[in-house]
């Protein structure tokens, strides 16, 4: 399902991520923070402390797609 996505790797955040971060701060995350590439054919996920909600950014042709979800039970 991935590839046909276009999905190379997905990279997951360790530890908790403050998820007022918008794309462009996620974006610098990744840039500054792992030095990682955001236009890079990949998922990043980012959890809050809590690990019942997360944020995955990612790039697609010409803008970034931000998914959010909250888990109602369980982590």
């Amino acid at each position: 399902m991935l590839s046909d996505a276009g999905i190379d790797r997905v990279y997951l955040a360790c530890g908790a991520t403050d998820l007022r971060k918008s794309i462009d701060g996620l974006a610098a995350l990744v840039k500054e923070g792992f030095a990682l590439d955001p236009f890079a054919p990949c998922l990043f996920v980012f959890c809050n402390r809590q690990r019942d909600k997360l944020k995955i950014l990612r790039w697609d042709h010409n803008g970034f797609w931000l998914y959010y979800r909250r888990l109602e039970r369980g982590k």
